[in-house]
């Protein structure tokens, strides 16, 4: 995931940016409905929600892959962990 794309789905989850990090398996719950709500509000037309990057794809192009992620990972007991 680039760079740009990657801040977006960690500020809507409520993680900070960086070179290194963690989604800890309890918390994956909470960070699938924040991008689920995030892409209802954007399929929903609201503006402020409108998270379109340059190439033209939405939220969903970019937060889809990230959520099976999530939900397989919590599924195993699994954190998700980057940079390390």
């Amino acid at each position: 995931m680039l760079e740009p794309n990657g801040r977006l789905i960690l500020d809507i989850i409520g993680k900070q940016h960086g070179s290194k990090g963690i989604i800890m398996a309890d918390e994956m719950p909470v960070a699938i409905k924040a991008l689920k709500a995030a892409i209802a509000l954007e399929a929903a037309g609201d503006g402020e929600a409108r998270t379109l990057l340059d190439d033209g794809l939405g939220l969903h192009h970019r937060a889809l892959p990230f959520i099976d992620m999530l939900q397989r990972s919590h599924a195993s007991g699994n954190d998700v962990v980057w940079g390390v």
